[in-house]
């Protein structure tokens, strides 16, 4: 009976020199005053690449809610831009040695995406590989490891802000 109670009282108190040690650590470290800037350097750096690339902001991979309407909102964009991209061209003037620009390259951009997100990518992509062009279909699959890269960089620096 004394043993544990003795062993109840002293992982309380250790649970409250680490819970102690947690808080100290953490104060210290907000505190230091090349925090902010170093945060709010890493904040403005992603966000100025973003925007020089022109990528759209990925939603947060466990919100499954968020993820759906992301896979939603890149879908019907890539579907309209593509759509675009065709009624203004026709598809027949794509071949393999040309790229789309403009609507077409965004709206590849878009369901690349909607890829990366998708529970279930090889269906999805099963059904573009029926639905689209061959060569709009060719440059999606270029685009897929980029975006997959991309969506590692994200994970990473969201983890680091974090810190």
């Amino acid at each position: 009976m004394m043993g544990a109670k003795a062993s109840t009282v002293a992982a309380g108190v250790a649970g409250a020199l680490f819970v102690g040690y947690c808080v100290y650590f953490d104060r210290k470290r907000r505190s230091d005053p090349n925090f902010k800037k170093r945060l709010q350097e890493r904040r403005r750096k992603q966000k100025s690449s973003q925007e020089k690339t022109g990528l759209t902001r990925l939603p947060d991979l466990k919100d499954s809610e968020a993820v759906q309407k992301f896979f939603l909102e890149e879908i019907q964009l890539g579907e309209e831009l593509l759509a675009q991209g065709d009624s203004e061209k026709g598809v027949d003037h794509l071949t393999m040695s040309t790229i789309p620009t403009g609507d077409c390259e965004k709206g590849v951009d878009h369901l690349t995406n909607a890829i990366a997100v998708c529970g279930q990518p090889q269906q999805l992509l099963q059904v573009l590989q029926q639905t689209l062009p061959p060569p709009v279909f060719q440059i999606l699959l270029t685009k897929l490891p980029t975006i997959s890269q991309r969506i590692v960089s994200a994970q990473s620096l969201a983890e680091d802000d974090i810190e």
